[in-house]
């Protein structure tokens, strides 16, 4: 789990922690190193990546007393039916993403393949009223699915129907570092250590904590 903070169209900043769901890298590239998450695609955060791809990461590992912040750019890969959000992740630039588009990545079999390895409480989520709405009080979630499995372990149309739900709000987001901070605090003294993209080679530098 790690924050991430973004801007919406006016400037306002928003942060959040975020789930991390893996890495990923273009064939031959491990250089372009890709992290990636889940989010739905009814949140205001997906606009705000849209209105400004610019985004920082702060990820805090307590057993080591190590923080890396990251600064980069991120993209939204939604559902193929979600437009105009089809239509806007292209707009982002991105040397990690554009050459998985070369190398023919299948973004939407990843998407469900993130979907279906997901718990089955995650998934339900997905299926539930848009998050951030205004409701009666809190016993109206009690009438939201808990649960949703997989489409092939359904046991019912209406588990069906909400695996398919949630599958038509579940959007990735790929982020791609383009500067990494790195702080050590366990050292003695403690260690700060910058690392700077420019085109597709990092360059590193020692610097004060």
């Amino acid at each position: 789990m790690y924050q991430l903070a973004s801007v919406d169209a006016s400037g306002s900043p928003h942060v959040r922690s975020i789930g991390h769901r893996g890495f990923l890298e273009p064939d031959g590239s491990p250089n372009l190193p890709l992290l990636l998450s889940a989010t739905d695609v009814r949140t205001p955060k997906v606009g705000q990546f849209l209105a400004n791809p610019k985004v920082e990461i702060v990820w805090w590992l307590p057993g080591s007393m190590e923080q890396f912040r990251l600064s980069g750019v991120v993209r939204v890969v939604p559902p193929p039916d979600a437009a105009p959000l089809s239509d806007s992740v292209t707009k982002v630039p991105s040397a990690a993403l554009d050459a998985l588009d070369v190398q023919g990545f299948d973004w939407e079999k990843k998407r469900v393949e993130v979907y279906d390895t997901q718990p089955a409480f995650l998934r339900a989520g997905f299926a539930r009223p848009p998050p951030g709405n205004i409701i009666e009080n809190y016993e109206a979630g009690k009438s939201w699915p808990g649960l949703v499995p997989r489409r092939v372990e359904a046991q019912s149309e209406e588990e069906e129907h909400a695996y398919d739900r949630g599958l038509h709000n579940f959007a990735l987001v790929f982020f791609e570092p383009l500067e990494v901070d790195w702080m050590q605090l366990k050292e003695k003294p403690n260690r700060r250590t910058k690392f700077i993209r420019k085109d597709e080679e990092w360059a590193e530098y020692v610097t004060v904590p």
